[in-house]
């Protein structure tokens, strides 16, 4: 039995020890660029799965869908989301490109709704991908108006889309609000000139220049 014990602890102490020697020689890559392995994502997405839904069941949805959450919906959506997640006519941007891992455009309707998750998720963010815990600076309606207008984000047309933010009150969550600086219309799908703007209009407001010479303007 004894033997048994120690030759336990032997391999245990050698599993630590290969995963310590793994760990800090650095050979892991941790960059953005360079996509996990097809196991190891697997198990990633099944946790993170399985937390929210796990989370998300005891989360009472009240009524959505009302004029009044799709209006400040869309206008904290286009202010603090569309970076990332896009939206009807939105192409994607630098920073939707460049996260990985990659955040879902919402606007798709192949996504599954369960709008206590998407609570959640909302509220408290995920580790590690770049979803920030809104939580911390929304209140629960808030957060709820976020969730009835994603939830209705994949039927709405480019135009509608652009209408319900033009009548909502914008960035707007009860205090505290920051600049997003939203990306959200300043990339298209070419390269180049973003905008096509006029060497005049350009001198009228901020133009951010990319290495290869394109630009786009704030």
């Amino acid at each position: 039995m004894r033997t048994v014990l120690a030759t336990l602890a032997l391999s245990a102490l050698a599993v630590v020890t290969g995963a310590a020697l793994v760990l800090y020689s650095g050979i892991i890559d941790v960059g953005a660029d360079d996509p996990h392995s097809a196991p190891l994502h697997a198990v990633l997405e099944t946790a993170r799965e399985r937390a929210v839904a796990v989370r998300a069941r005891e989360i009472e949805v009240p009524p959505l869908g009302s004029a009044e959450q799709m209006r400040s919906g869309a206008g904290n959506y286009a202010a603090m989301c569309v970076g990332c997640h896009l939206a009807p006519g939105v192409a994607p941007t630098e920073l939707s490109q460049g996260l990985y891992p990659a955040p879902p455009a919402l606007a798709e309707a192949t996504r599954d709704g369960d709008p206590a998750a998407t609570f959640w998720v909302i509220k408290h963010g995920l580790k590690s991908t770049g979803m920030p815990a809104w939580g911390r600076f929304m209140e629960d309606h808030y957060i709820w108006s976020l969730v009835a207008f994603v939830e209705q984000l994949p039927s709405l047309t480019p135009m509608e889309y652009q209408a319900l933010v033009a009548s909502s009150d914008g960035h707007q969550h009860g205090g505290g609000e920051t600049d997003m600086h939203d990306h959200s219309g300043q990339h298209s799908s070419q390269t180049g000139d973003h905008h096509g703007a006029s060497e005049q209009g350009e001198t009228d407001a901020k133009v951010h220049r990319h290495s290869d010479g394109s630009r786009h303007q704030h």
